[in-house]
């Protein structure tokens, strides 16, 4: 159920090749989607392990996460800037601050593909959503909607907190494919970015099919 960025034309982010470079990459995001990106930190290698430039050997998201907590000062839409940015760190985390052009809405992995599976049945086109590591998928919708996230599933009869879905707005950000988090794999598109998508759904279109899934999950695992 994986897919990857979508094939070169006119509109779309072209395919993420084997070994292409995180600038490139990065540059894409800002000049196809209009998205900001800023980099994080970035992978060393230390006696052949590798190892998080935060320099934390317990590091949750090695390679994946904020440089600092000015981060988002750094973030920029500007493909010229962002070429510079990652020219200084070519293997830095490339990261997409959510409140900006978008927020996102965050559930656990399962939740994630069996809200899709039924967004399908029901008509519902998402936009992009991006699956990593940690187990969890991110929802991207218009900007404003993480904040009425928490409403909308009340009146449906849960708590957000209990269904483990997590509205991002601003001065939160996602992982963006292809950004690695250590030896655990690569954040990727569950959905990925096409011209069909380029206008984003609102919470309320998805918000149903997204809490009755983590719903679901939170019955199966209880």
């Amino acid at each position: 159920m994986e897919e990857t960025l979508s094939v070169t034309g006119a509109g779309k982010i072209p395919s993420q090749q084997r070994g292409e470079p995180l600038p490139d990459t990065a540059v894409r995001y800002t000049e196809d989607r209009h998205w900001d990106v800023v980099p994080g930190v970035w992978l060393e290698s230390a006696e052949g392990v590798e190892r998080c430039s935060c320099g934390a050997r317990d590091c949750p998201a090695p390679g994946a996460h904020p440089a600092d907590e000015n981060w988002a000062t750094q973030a920029t839409g500007s493909a010229t800037v962002a070429r510079k940015l990652w020219t200084e760190r070519p293997t830095a985390a490339i990261l997409l601050p959510t409140g900006r052009t978008f927020d996102a809405i965050e559930v656990p992995e399962t939740a994630g593909f069996l809200a899709l599976a039924r967004m399908e049945r029901m008509g519902v086109t998402p936009g992009p959503v991006t699956r990593a590591p940690d187990r969890r998928m991110r929802f991207l919708v218009l900007p404003g909607g993480a904040a009425k996230a928490g409403d909308l599933v009340r009146r449906l009869g849960w708590s957000p907190q209990a269904l483990g879905l997590t509205p991002l707005a601003e001065g939160a950000w996602i992982v963006a494919p292809p950004t690695r988090f250590g030896g655990q794999g690569a954040a990727q598109w569950a959905r990925r970015p096409t011209p069909a998508n380029r206008w984003l759904p609102d919470t309320e279109e998805l918000i149903s099919p997204l809490a009755y899934a983590c719903g679901r999950e939170t019955e199966v695992s209880s």
